[in-house]
């Protein structure tokens, strides 16, 4: 689009530029006493309808001139900047050859003649001399020229960077004494009311070419020239010229003299142009992606046509372009997080380097190049070609995180189109809003621009087949504020992978994998745990992992990030997080690995999982920080906080995802496609090996957006499993003992209190089930059960016995293990059970809460403890303290000191081996000044 209007503007500039091409005189009053320029109808009253073809535009100039009529100074150069949006068509009518221009006589055909210019010199009558379309050389949109006093005087035609407006310039002004200079041309050039005015060359019978003036053009009458189509403000011409005395900088316009003026009424007011309600605007597009199969990477093919009406009619209007387009892809096509491995971005400076003879990556780089253009325009043979690059995020003119720049060119006509638009992601449904403002007046009928395809294409097709329609809004120069709505439809035809189309809703079916890298029993391993999902499949949007029985971790030694660290990390760049992680080094567990986007190669970003604090009533909770950082993009931090709920019974862990942080489904209006989640929980001597050899599995509860991903009401769940199981737990021991010691009265009838002292090897295999009978000399006194504690009460308040009546507590415990920096401890409750006696809970407080229960049961006055089923946890020592006197329970049958007493413990490891040992019971025996054992 952009690049046809540029090319238009170019050949008016060149038309417009011979009326400038005049000698001006240099002196210290040097410059431009008057200046006008006019578009005039036939009848000589002023042009001023939008879009039309006006029968002639004529500027006149007069230099400044001493009392005799003197030039101050000799003019050297000039340039003409012509309103935006007044273009001319140097393809209306043939080219004169350099061959027939140069030289001292010219004998450029009749057809070629464009205007008339009379310049007046000191001392002479005005001289009327024809202006031709000439040839342009190389790098030269369009050429203009003139003779005068056997010197030839030639314009060139470019478009300017600020505005796209045409100058023409003249650098081969005849040095004369020029006075005055007014150079018209013609609207339609091969008007046959031209005729008369017209300089014709014949040849006669030797072939030697004679010019004459008046004769007809054998041309179709085509239009040169075009009025912008806009009414906004009247139109500007300034000229800007410099002297041989003082010449002026071309490149810069330094040192030259300038004088503008605008467009009048009939009144010699300022106007603008009018009548654009009647200028036509009938645009169309089409769209479509490069892909017709669902949820698929994929380019996108765009084209605007312009029928260019009125623009070859003398009567009509030319069809106005639009200064502003918003393309809006249907809900469904979104950015593909793939496309940014990479990708490279244009930076400011490197776009501004971009200039007509830049080569490929000396401007913006390759790799930041998205797709290609090209632009047909009527008023150039040659195409358009050019280049839409990525701008850098958050430093390019929009500000945006998706900025665009186009640069386009046709090489050979010097023309240079630079443009910079932006993509505006929905920040909910990620649908694509694009927009381009502030377009070139510049006539062009077609606009195709190419994204690039491939498994890395910029966007992603909708996840179903179907209809979809790509809308535009086109706001036309002529009425900016009567935009245009059009359309494009297209169809997704195929499914995933080319296979049919789903039917009904999306399917769900991810796939789990979890487990140690070295599963031998009682060793620490780093643990391992992917989530995926197949494309066309709904988004993963929490979940939820249970591990298998016994695998625990070492919290000794790992610090917890603080929550205030985790807020900061919200706040963050993700360059900012890389560089300056928010949790301390110490608290980091393992990696999290994000793969994100669609096809066969994904966008992988790496992340951190830290050990954390209390979170939504759980003692513990992990935190995964993933920098957001994907090839030029940074779009902040991922930061998903799970919960780790400890069962009090068997200490299974769970990272509780349904009631934590969903996985995040778009980051600034970008869906991330999740299709693969890895976990590495990686450090060194943390994931512990259960010590149980049997089947287990580790569990998973997966959720899946449904039609509202924001919304957990319609998601679809799925369970799933790894199968686990420990390996060589044969090698591993099992050799506990047991000490137990009465303190306290130690005749019949006496309730001494009780202290049991559990101590495992190191390396063994950890407790599965513990049986223990006290001897006969220990009866279970039932009139000293007072209080117990309801299993409504043990559960209540923060649970694990918090709220039971202090009556009920009958003994205190403590657990000590290599996997803690502190004992867990708590009292030991008579709780009610199922069971004809109350069951023996120690409800251990700590970094975790843990219920060890024991059944008790007695047979002719016997007690017997049975801890059926212990977690699978490595202990270092477990001190059990029971209450005696008025609080005992245990009821003395005997005198303690009458005879040795030996219980009987029997222990099963989690890795099936047993241990049976008779433990004498110590009892406080004055016999020779020590202790009875």
């Amino acid at each position: 689009m952009i690049t046809r209007n540029r090319i238009a503007s170019l050949a008016a500039i060149a038309a417009f530029g011979v009326l400038l091409c005049l000698p001006l005189s240099a002196q210290a009053s040097f410059g431009i006493k008057s200046l006008s320029a006019v578009a005039a109808n036939k009848d000589g009253s002023v042009d001023l309808q939008a879009g039309s073809h006006p029968y002639e535009y004529k500027v006149d100039f007069t230099v400044n001139q001493d009392s005799e009529g003197n030039p101050e100074g000799i003019l050297r150069d000039l340039i003409v900047d012509l309103p935006p949006g007044l273009v001319g068509d140097p393809l209306a009518m043939p080219r004169c050859p350099g061959a027939d221009f140069e030289g001292q006589n010219t004998f450029c055909s009749g057809n070629t003649q464009i205007g008339v210019a009379v310049i007046k010199l000191k001392g002479l009558p005005p001289a009327t001399e024809a202006v031709y379309n000439l040839t342009p050389p190389l790098g030269v949109s369009a050429s203009f020229g003139f003779s005068i006093v056997n010197n030839n005087s030639f314009q060139e035609a470019s478009l300017r960077s600020s505005d796209y407006g045409v100058s023409v310039s003249d650098i081969t002004v005849p040095q004369l004494n020029i006075q005055s200079v007014t150079e018209t041309i013609w609207g339609v050039p091969a008007d046959p009311i031209h005729d008369a005015e017209r300089q014709c060359v014949t040849r006669d019978l030797e072939g030697h070419p004679h010019k004459h003036a008046g004769c007809p053009s054998d041309i179709v009458p085509a239009p040169f020239l075009t009025l912008p189509t806009s009414c906004d403000a009247p139109l500007k011409t300034t000229l800007s010229v410099d002297s041989v005395e003082e010449p002026g900088d071309f490149l810069t316009r330094n040192g030259y003299v300038s004088k503008s003026v605008f467009s009048l009424d009939e009144g010699g007011e300022p106007s603008p142009q009018n009548g654009c309600e009647s200028v036509p605007f009938t645009p169309k597009i089409a769209a479509s992606p490069s892909s017709r199969l669902a949820e698929s990477a994929s380019g996108l093919d765009f084209e605007l046509k312009l029928p260019s009406v009125g623009h070859d009619s003398p009567e009509g209007l030319a069809e106005t372009e639009p200064k502003k387009v918003v393309v809006t892809l249907p809900e469904g096509v979104t950015v593909n997080p793939s496309a940014a491995e990479g990708t490279g971005v244009c930076s400011p400076a490197q776009y501004a380097t971009e200039t007509i003879n830049s080569k490929p990556g000396e401007g913006c780089p390759e790799s930041s190049k998205l797709g290609s253009l090209i632009a047909h325009t009527p008023v150039l043979e040659e195409l358009i070609e050019g280049s839409l690059y990525l701008a850098k995020p958050y430093d390019n003119p929009s500000n945006s995180l998706i900025g665009l720049y186009i640069v386009a060119r046709a090489r050979d006509r010097g023309i240079l189109i630079k443009q910079a638009g932006k993509v505006e992601p929905d920040p909910k449904t990620g649908q694509l809003i694009t927009t381009f403002d502030n377009l070139p007046p510049l006539p062009y009928s077609d606009f195709r621009m190419h994204f690039r395809e491939g498994a890395r294409g910029p966007l992603v097709t909708p996840p179903t087949c179907g209809s979809y329609e790509t809308k535009a809004q086109l706001t036309p120069f002529s009425e900016p504020n009567q935009p245009r709505t059009v359309t494009a439809p297209f169809r997704i035809e195929h499914g995933v992978d080319g296979g049919p189309c789903p039917s009904g809703g999306q399917p769900f079916r991810p796939s789990f994998e979890a487990g140690t890298l070295n599963n031998s029993a009682g060793s620490y391993s780093p643990f391992y745990m992917r989530l995926t999902r197949k494309d066309g499949d709904q988004d993963l949007t929490r979940f939820s992992a249970k591990l298998p029985p016994g695998m625990v971790a070492k919290l000794a030694g790992t610090t917890e990030c603080p929550d205030a660290n985790i807020a900061i990390a919200k706040t963050k760049t993700g360059l900012q997080e890389q560089a300056s992680p928010s949790c301390p080094a110490s608290s980091q567990i393992g990696r999290a690995l994000g793969g994100a986007g669609v096809g066969s190669q994904l966008l992988y970003v790496p992340g951190k999982i830290y050990l954390a604090g209390p979170y939504l009533g759980a003692p513990l909770s992990v935190v995964a920080i993933v920098p957001a950082v994907a090839g030029p993009f940074d779009v902040g931090n991922v930061v998903v906080r799970q919960a780790l709920r400890i069962n009090p019974r068997t200490a299974e862990v769970t990272a509780d995802g349904a009631s934590s942080d969903p996985l995040p489904h778009i980051l600034a209006g970008i869906p991330l496609k999740v299709r693969d989640i890895r976990v590495y929980i990686d450090k060194p001597s943390f994931t512990l090996n259960p010590t149980s050899c049997s089947p287990f599995a580790t569990a998973a509860t997966i959720w899946g957006g449904g039609a509202d991903v924001f919304s957990s009401a319609d998601d679809s769940l799925l369970g799933a499993s790894a199968r686990f199981q420990a390996a060589d737990c044969a090698s591993l021991g099992f050799k506990p003992r047991l000490a137990l010691n009465l303190k306290g009265g130690t005749k019949r009838g006496g309730h001494p209190a009780l202290t049991g002292t559990y101590t495992p090897r190191p390396g063994d295999a950890n407790l599965k089930q513990l049986v223990l009978r006290l001897p006969h000399s220990a009866f279970l006194d039932q009139a000293h059960i007072k209080t117990i504690c309801t299993r409504v009460q043990f559960a209540a308040g923060q649970g694990n016995g918090a709220a039971c009546p202090p009556g009920a507590i009958y003994g205190h415990a403590v657990a000590y293990t290599p996997i803690l920096e502190a004992p867990l401890e708590g009292p030991v409750i008579l709780r009610s059970s199922n069971h004809n006696l109350p069951d023996f809970v120690a409800a251990l407080h700590g970094k975790i809460d843990v219920e060890a229960v024991a059944r008790i049961d007695s047979k002719n006055g016997g007690i017997r403890a049975t801890f059926e089923e212990t977690p699978d946890a490595p202990l270092s020592k477990v001190v059990v303290k029971m209450q005696g006197a008025k609080k005992g329970l245990i009821v003395n049958s005997t005198n303690l000191c009458a005879s040795t007493h030996r219980a009987d413990a029997r222990f099963s490891g989690q890795n099936g081996k047993r241990e049976e040992i008779k433990p004498v019971v110590g009892a406080s025996c004055a016999k020779k000044g020590k202790k009875h054992r």
